[in-house]
């Protein structure tokens, strides 16, 4: 079996962006609409894990450098 590759913030994002864009500019059908807006969905899920533990790591640092200071 093949590992996948995990998805950066930044594809996310991109990706986000770019169904965005299909969606305003009316590029997809009922069909396409359904499945883009899950993916969007699952996107966002994904960002919001990442920037919540990119925000618990920065804060254990940061209280691991004011414990030295200390």
């Amino acid at each position: 079996m093949t590992a996948r590759k995990e998805t950066s913030y930044s594809e996310a994002i991109g990706e986000i962006e770019e169904i965005l864009t299909q969606i305003e500019n009316e590029e997809l059908d009922v069909d396409e609409l359904s499945l883009k807006v899950k993916r969007v969905a699952s996107l966002i899920r994904l960002c919001r894990d990442k920037l919540g533990k990119t925000e618990a790591e920065v804060e254990k640092i940061l209280k691991e450098m004011d414990e030295d200071t200390e």
